[in-house]
């Protein structure tokens, strides 16, 4: 079987198939995965999986090759989803995550006309979780677009055309012209002059009194007036604020939510941050933030308390081993959730700059799913954007979430004295059916205590 596929390489072919079947059905063939160019010998595929008789053998990456070619000759990795016919070159949708499998083409990066490098952005896809480049398998110039922003595609969708060496292509002046629609002539241009002729006299008329307007339409006493049509903008939502908002309800009408809250004196946090940030940055190479703090605080408390960091599923409870802990972050196009994989492992210095090169890839539309997909708690800081209380919504399928607020210096007790202190309030709200108000609080207050004072972490008390 495989020198017959060795044959039909050899001889120029190929096979567009992937499955092939012998004439006992027990004996299958599957090719999958990457596709490789032979030069001088058309396109082969990897062999990954072989069945036979009912039974599967797992078999580490085979390449299926018929090459007429010296062996010392380099093969030349055919750009995955891309087709070429000579001096043109198709640019295509790439694979996207398993859970996705359309997008909204969201614009255009570049114009006809214009040159691009090899792997540049020439297009952006914008799917449910994050936005996705179509890069230009080759250096060359744009020659047209096929798609049209906003049409949903798939991955393999055709979305331009490129062409290597650039010729036939107008400089974008010319296409930009080109696509300009010609002005219409005068309208003095169109009329066809008529010969002269005598003027006709008429008998003047005598001019009829104007009809009378209309009356106005009554409105009854109950009839709200509206505003204007013109007054309002109707834009279509885009598919992460669909997404968003799909699961927020979602989670609404799945957990009973409860919201228990707290508040912390941030004296010593901010104290420890102002005495020990200079030597920090300058041994870590990154800031030292509040967040490192409250992050170390839920692990503490996930610790303390692991039925937060559990999660019901049908009629069992997962209880899980590990704390991924992901940080809300807003950004211009929607909410995105990034994740702290392992943070029990991690220390302030670890978090801190996990935080950092998560939120910069968040701004700048290049994280990936992989990066946002999981997490077993959430922290949301709407403290940033001066938020004094809030509940916030458990992030599914996670099981509670821990909003932190604004800093406000308010009156406070301590030691019988009435003292300005720096207070925040915490917020935990949690799915009432997996956890009960002991829990709740008992880790809330952890959070409080650890905050408060963080030398507890390093005693373990």
């Amino acid at each position: 079987m495989l020198g017959a596929i060795r044959r039909k390489f050899a001889s120029g072919g190929s096979y567009s198939l992937t499955r092939f079947a012998a004439s006992r059905q027990r004996v299958s063939f599957l090719i999958e995965n990457e596709v490789v160019l032979v030069p001088g010998c058309g396109s082969a595929r990897n062999v990954y999986r072989l069945a036979f008789l009912g039974r599967t053998f797992s078999l580490s990456p085979m390449r299926v090759l018929a090459s007429n070619v010296q062996a010392e000759a380099s093969l030349q990795k055919w750009r995955l989803f891309s087709s070429e016919s000579g001096d043109l070159v198709d640019a295509v949708v790439p694979l996207m995550a398993e859970s996705i499998t359309d997008g909204t083409l969201a614009n255009f990066l570049k114009k006809p006309g214009d040159r691009v490098e090899a792997d540049e952005a020439i297009a952006q896809i914008e799917t449910d979780k994050v936005t996705i480049d179509v890069a230009s398998p080759a250096a060359g110039v744009i020659q047209k677009f096929v798609a049209k922003e906003g049409e949903t595609v798939e991955p393999g969708t055709k979305i331009a055309v490129i062409s290597k060496s650039g010729e036939g292509v107008p400089p974008p002046e010319k296409v930009a012209e080109k696509a300009a629609p010609e002005p219409s002539p005068p309208a003095e241009e169109k009329q066809i002059p008529k010969a002269e002729s005598a003027p006709a006299v008429e008998k003047p008329k005598t001019p009829s009194p104007p009809p009378p307007p209309p009356p106005p339409p009554k409105r009854s006493a109950t009839e709200p007036q509206l505003p204007p049509k013109d007054r309002e903008r109707r834009i279509p939502m885009t598919r992460l604020r669909k997404r968003v908002a799909t699961r927020l309800k979602d989670s609404q009408n799945t957990f009973a939510m409860l919201t228990t809250f707290n508040e912390v004196d941030m004296t010593n946090l901010m104290k420890l941050r102002s005495e020990y940030k200079d030597a920090f940055l300058e041994k870590h190479g990154v800031k030292l933030g509040l967040m490192s703090g409250f992050v170390k605080a839920a692990v503490s408390g996930l610790q303390n308390q692991p039925i937060i960091n559990a999660v019901i599923d049908g009629d069992d409870i997962i209880y899980r081993d590990y704390i991924d802990i992901s940080i809300a972050v807003g950004t211009p196009k929607g909410l995105v959730v990034p994740v702290i994989r392992n943070a029990e492992k991690m220390n302030f210095a670890d978090i801190e700059k996990e935080i950092n090169t998560l939120a910069k890839k968040a701004n700048d539309g290049s994280i990936s799913i992989d990066e946002m997909a999981g997490g077993t708690f959430t922290i949301s800081n709407g403290g940033v954007y001066g938020s004094l209380l809030s509940t916030p919504i458990i992030n599914p399928p996670q099981s509670a979430i821990l909003g932190m607020h604004s800093i406000v210096s308010r009156p406070m007790v301590v030691g019988g004295n009435i003292v300005p202190r720096p207070m925040m309030y915490i917020a935990l709200t949690y799915d009432h059916r997996l956890i009960d108000g002991r829990e709740a609080v008992f880790f809330l207050r952890r959070i409080k205590d650890v905050v408060e004072d963080p030398r507890r972490l390093l005693l373990d008390i």
